[in-house]
């Protein structure tokens, strides 16, 4: 069984990420330093494609460079993307120890 790096944690949080010229909505169900996972209906992305998430922070908005790792498509879970994060910044840094600091 592979161990991860870094724990995830549990959040809900409405994003949205541009693939291309769109603009797609999802909702975070977890986050680490590393990546997350995104609940979301629009599966139509090329594996290891780069795009940007946009999330809230501190009444400013991050916006997040990832690359797409793996897509879930299962009746017993949510449908979603996980994405890792490529150059993370300070300020992402600042909002996970945010998040971890509150649970």
């Amino acid at each position: 069984m592979e161990k991860r790096t870094y724990s995830r944690i549990p959040v809900s949080m409405e994003v949205k990420f541009c693939c291309g010229s769109r603009v797609h909505d999802g909702t975070v169900m977890n986050i680490s330093e590393k990546g997350m996972f995104i609940s979301t209906r629009e599966m139509a992305f090329p594996l290891e494609s780069q795009w940007e998430v946009k999330m809230p922070f501190n009444g400013d908005i991050l916006s997040i460079p990832v690359s797409l790792r793996r897509m879930v498509m299962s009746p017993d879970s949510h449908d979603g993307i996980g994405v890792e994060f490529i150059g993370q910044s300070e300020k992402y840094y600042e909002f996970v120890s945010s998040l971890r600091s509150a649970i």
